[in-house]
């Protein structure tokens, strides 16, 4: 069994658990000050999906962000979201996601975001990205004034909002909220550009394959591949993610 098919399986594990629950009630993780909501369907699918991954490849290394790491030493690591948006769950929107990553000696090697309420699951990989099994590909938008740009919320970019608005101000259209949605819905050609900050390993280790395998490019605020830092600049071309970079980095 591959790991692309194990992830369309593990799609299906987390469905389980995450849909057609009444919308739950959630807990602040960030403490007096700041949101950061948890609920226990969060909790739910993560211990579903980890015991998937449990029984499968024991050896592997997992992370998520409910529960931690177990086997840091292991070559092969699984990332776990388990609910990608959960602002959007909690308010009864449809654009919450699971997010699953393989990582192979420290890089995503392949990726899963997974939309259930959407019916669309998208996996990504070197080899190419597939929505419900269809391959998809990146729009060719190459210019920053006929873009389509997306992040989830331009107000919690953690300093980059002045960044972030001299790009908005430079394309033709752009939507918020989408949180992992916006992605998928670039590797899908509907979006060209994604720009956002501030996220964690876990967040961004199953975007970059769904949108490199669609023929985007993925990169940091300052050009590079370094994504550590959590700053992500996806695009739909070369061309586009160059001028978009350019902008930020005035």
């Amino acid at each position: 069994m591959s790991d692309i098919s194990f992830l369309a399986e593990l799609s299906a594990v987390a469905r389980k658990v995450t849909l057609g629950v009444p919308v739950p009630l959630a807990d602040n993780k960030a403490g007096e000050g700041s949101y950061d909501p948890v609920t226990e369907l969060d909790r739910a699918a993560e211990r579903a999906l980890r015991a998937a991954i449990e029984s499968r490849f024991p050896d592997d290394g997992i992370e998520g962000e409910e529960y931690g790491l177990v086997r840091p030493e292991a070559r092969r690591r699984w990332l776990i979201d388990p609910i990608d948006g959960t602002r959007a769950l909690v308010c009864g929107l449809p654009s919450w996601t699971t997010l699953v990553a393989l990582f192979e000696d420290g890089e995503p090697v392949a990726g899963l975001i997974d939309a259930p309420v959407l019916q669309e699951l998208f996996v990504g990989r070197p080899q190419g990205s597939l929505l419900n099994g269809t391959t998809v590909r990146t729009s060719s938008c190459t210019l920053l004034a006929e873009a389509r740009l997306s992040t989830t919320d331009p107000f919690i970019l953690n300093e980059g909002c002045e960044a972030f608005e001299r790009v908005r101000r430079s394309v033709r259209i752009a939507r918020y909220g989408l949180d992992a949605l916006a992605y998928a819905r670039l590797a899908a050609g509907h979006l060209d550009l994604v720009i956002e900050n501030g996220l964690q390993r876990y967040d961004w280790g199953a975007l970059v394959p769904v949108v490199r395998g669609a023929g985007g490019v993925v990169g940091n605020w300052q050009g590079g591949a370094d994504l550590s830092g959590g700053d992500l600049v996806a695009a739909a071309t070369i061309p586009l993610f160059d001028q978009a970079v350019a902008l930020l980095n005035r």
